[in-house]
């Protein structure tokens, strides 16, 4: 009776699947093959599943990680009950439990292959989701900064955007598994005009306004830090200004998209197929 497709079966050969988890991928030459589910699971599909804040009051436009159509594959999405942006900003570990909840719903019962968020913030419980569902965890686009110093010269800088300054701290940067914070620079955006939408609730801003301080921000922390590398975005907010953050500073740009792309390229494996 086979539970996934293709699986490697034997009576002599341990199966090589999590229990929790199917991988397949369905061809026309496998699909006829007999396939079983989990009795748990209500839907599939999805590669990566995103925990967000459930009160949140702004625009929320293509290139924001919750937004939909920024992706070119499903994702899943997920509110944490009761969670604010003061809440999450100032690490409240009364909201541990709820945020681990969320994922669990989501590998458990939707069939999601990872977890991420959309909030660098969470971050601050990467290590307590990480050990608590049987999938790969990225809380916050800051994990990537290990990997982002292996491309980069031994002392150049990585330059982080960051929404709230206050919040990114020596802490959150250990939870996401960055103990030394030699070579980083970072810049807050909590007091723009209208970027700062994202920190105040506000249900209107000039998108054009917020994408000029965005980028003039991030050129003014190269310009004032020699030697930097990389620019990384740690807001969620911040990935539809990307490309003309790029632009401006002609330099490799990571956010929270190149970090589920990269994550959902690792549990969506497909067959390779074509001429030859």
């Amino acid at each position: 009776d086979l539970h996934s497709f293709p699986t490697r079966r034997s009576s002599d050969l341990r199966t090589c699947y999590l229990e929790d988890r199917r991988y397949g991928f369905i061809t026309p030459e496998n699909r006829n093959t007999k396939i079983a589910t989990l009795d748990h699971q209500q839907v599939s599909g999805y590669s990566v599943g995103i925990v967000y804040i459930e009160n949140v009051n702004y625009p929320l436009i293509p290139g924001n990680v919750v937004n939909a159509y920024t992706y070119d594959f499903p994702v899943r999405m997920e509110p944490v009950r009761n969670l604010t942006n003061d809440r999450l900003f100032n690490a409240d570990p009364a909201i541990k439990d709820d945020i681990i909840e969320a994922a669990r719903h989501m590998v458990r019962y939707d069939g999601v292959r990872a977890i991420c968020s959309a909030c660098g913030f969470f971050g601050n419980y990467h290590k307590d989701v990480a050990a608590a569902v049987d999938v790969p965890v990225a809380m916050s686009s800051l994990v990537q900064i290990p990997w982002i110093r292996t491309l980069l010269k031994p002392d150049q800088k990585i330059a982080i955007l960051t929404a709230n300054e206050a919040s990114l701290n020596e802490n959150l940067l250990a939870q996401c598994g960055v103990e030394d914070t030699k070579n980083l620079v970072w810049k807050g955006f909590e007091n723009t005009k209208e970027f700062s939408a994202v920190v105040s609730m506000t249900p209107v801003f000039d998108n054009e306004i917020a994408r000029q301080e965005v980028v003039e921000g991030a050129c003014r922390l190269v310009e004032e830090n020699e030697n930097v590398g990389a620019v990384l975005l740690e807001c969620s907010d911040m990935p539809p200004y990307a490309a003309d953050i790029q632009a401006a500073t002609q330099l490799p740009v990571f956010d929270f998209i190149t970090l589920i792309k990269w994550m959902h390229s690792a549990v969506m494996q497909k067959p390779y197929s074509g001429w030859m």
